[in-house]
């Protein structure tokens, strides 16, 4: 398995500690690539594509819980709705 490939795969397991917060309104996130310098790039799907408070689940959720799991993620971004800069 590629290098990028098992990162992936530790990112996805890592946003399932999210997901069940987000599916409870609705929503939930798609990870869509991850660059050469490991940033992870993130859409927003359903309730949380637009809502108000994506940039602090992005922060408080998201963030924290790859910076926990997958600790060689240098950031991410979400490529649709309200994000961090």
């Amino acid at each position: 398995m590629k290098e990028k490939d098992q990162l992936t795969e530790r990112v996805e397991k890592a946003l399932d500690h999210v997901r069940p917060h987000l599916k409870i309104d609705g929503g939930n996130v798609e990870v869509v690539n991850i660059t050469a310098d490991k940033v992870v790039q993130i859409k927003w799907l359903g309730n949380c594509e637009g809502c108000t408070m994506s940039a602090m689940t992005m922060r408080a959720g998201i963030e924290e819980t790859l910076r926990t799991h997958v600790p060689e993620v240098a950031g991410i971004e979400a490529l649709n709705g309200i994000g961090i800069e």
